[in-house]
């Protein structure tokens, strides 16, 4: 059973910003809706800025402040930093250190400050409405940010940083598109709203729907309709196992515009040094994992159903130990080659790299094929005994 929350004050700021600007724009929306009609630039400022604060926190609070998945540039650092404090999400120092630190604790109910197990709401919006030990942080997981002027700027003046980006860039907008009170509401108070929550599905919704494709040591899931509405932070079981990868979508296909931006950033000399897991540790992992759910399947069946079930079961370990034995040799040649350093083991680990692509994906293919057999199998016993 989890253990209760500690008593702990009341954080009436994130209380004003989370609990009662969501009531004043229920009232004041649908209000001035009625008597004034909301402009197309107004709909169109709200749509645009949504993704200015929320790209701020995936690009810049996440993955560049908080994982060092790559470099920027100062004046990258200065854009960023403004588009995060437009989300009004906290300082970069306390929103990084804090996600430090839900990495180290991940789903441990006392030290992760926004742990699922403790529930939805909890995860959700709860753990910051109340100055909880878990929620506060000394900083000692973040000397780099320490260290950083800019991110200690930002920490030192953010409230009055905060309303002077809302009022250069809110004020600005609504001058120009003639529609002042219009992009104050959609622009600034919607936007802000939906922000907050967009991010929040992370810690929520995140670690309770989806797959888990390359680890279940932890909640994370991959969710391909939660990474369309978090600009690519959807795919988080990918995230937590390789937390130190700029990309959280991998695959070429899976959307990921805050990996994009990165990258574009990187081709306009802004970024540098953009981390990349290497693709043969993620196709460890995703195949590690498909034999462990193959193993799960042919526990749940039952080891004495049949006799093909058992050969089923026999085909898929022989599979793994191939697998495993293919994975110590590659090892072995890159301990090789880190102490040797010789032309000719280096070419052997490239051979043995392209060895493996090919290997890899003969092994999904006959993990696939062997998994198919055996719900056939199944299913016609079942067939067979209901008869």
């Amino acid at each position: 059973m989890t253990a209760p929350l500690p008593k702990a004050p009341v954080n009436w700021i994130a209380v004003f910003a989370l609990i009662f600007l969501p009531i004043v724009a229920v009232i004041a929306i649908p209000l001035y809706a009625y008597h004034h009609d909301f402009s197309l630039a107004a709909w169109i400022s709200m749509f645009v800025l949504l993704g200015v604060s929320s790209l701020g926190i995936t690009a810049g609070y996440h993955r560049l402040w908080a994982h060092r998945a790559y470099e920027a540039t100062l004046p990258l650092q200065i854009i960023l930093m403004i588009m995060g404090t437009f989300a009004v999400q906290n300082s970069i120092l306390f929103w990084a250190s804090g996600h430090r630190t839900h990495h180290r604790h991940v789903d441990d109910v006392e030290q992760d400050p926004y742990s699922i197990n403790r529930g939805f709401w909890f995860a959700h919006i709860g753990w910051m409405l109340r100055d909880y030990p878990s929620g506060a942080s000394n900083y000692k997981n973040a000397p780099d940010l320490l260290n950083n002027k800019l991110v200690m700027f930002q920490d030192k003046y953010y409230v009055p940083l905060v309303i002077a980006v809302h009022a250069g860039i809110l004020l600005p907008i609504g001058w120009a598109v003639g529609d002042m009170w219009g992009v104050l509401l959609l622009g600034g108070l919607m936007r802000l709203i939906l922000s907050h929550h967009v991010t929040f599905f992370i810690n929520s919704l995140c670690h309770m729907w989806g797959s888990r494709p390359y680890t279940d040591e932890n909640t994370a899931r991959d969710n391909f309709v939660l990474a369309i509405a978090t600009w690519g932070e959807g795919y988080h079981n990918y995230h937590h196992i390789f937390q130190y990868d700029y990309r959280n979508g991998v695959k070429w296909w899976q959307y990921d515009p805050t990996k994009w931006l990165i990258w574009s950033c990187s081709k306009l000399g802004l970024a540098k040094n953009l981390r990349r897991i290497p693709s043969f540790n993620i196709k460890k992992a995703e195949l590690a994992m498909k034999f462990k759910y193959a193993e799960q399947d042919l526990a749940i069946y039952g080891l004495n159903v049949s006799e093909d079930v058992a050969n089923a079961k026999l085909r898929i370990s022989q599979e793994y130990d191939a697998f495993s034995q293919t994975l110590n040799d590659w090892a072995k040649l890159k301990e090789q080659e880190i102490q040797a350093k010789k032309t000719a083991v280096a070419e052997k680990i490239h051979q043995m790299d392209d060895k493996l692509k090919v290997e890899f994906q003969l092994v999904e293919q006959r993990l696939s094929h062997h998994r198919q057999t055996l719900n056939l199998l199944v299913s016609n016993f079942k067939k067979k005994t209901a008869n």
